[in-house]
């Protein structure tokens, strides 16, 4: 069990089985939405994932023109879990616990429009676009 938050706290979550593999994309969008490189997820479904506290200071924004969003915390900004589809959740590794040390770097996505300056030192498989 792995557990989460927020940077101001207020927003909690837990995911009921131990998450191991991490995903990072690198695509434009997921950049201009961290500030970074891009974002490193771990997808758990909808049944293993549950809000503990401040699912009413998720806020939700869908990029006009793309199948793409992303949630924050109301209050500080931090990037939250959110959903593409009816059975995943996303979670941003950076919000978990120390109980989630045992996640390694399992793919990169979006490979084909990381910035030039971004270099991959891991052993993840990489796609140039979504997974294959």
């Amino acid at each position: 069990m792995a557990k989460g938050e927020c940077n101001c706290g207020e927003v909690a979550f837990e995911i009921k089985n131990d998450p191991m593999d991490v995903y990072i994309c690198h695509c434009s969008i997921c950049r201009r939405a961290t500030g970074a490189n891009g974002i490193a997820v771990t997808v758990v479904a909808n049944n293993d994932f549950c809000w503990l506290k401040g699912k009413e200071l998720v806020k939700t924004w869908e990029k006009p023109g793309h199948d793409w969003q992303t949630s924050f915390c109301q209050n500080c900004g931090s990037t939250l879990p959110g959903s593409n589809d009816d059975s995943r959740m996303y979670v941003p590794v950076g919000l978990l616990s120390q109980e989630a040390e045992q996640l390694q770097v399992a793919g990169h996505i979006w490979v084909g429009s990381k910035a030039v300056w971004d270099e991959i030192g891991d052993k993840g498989k990489q796609y140039s676009e979504a997974f294959a």
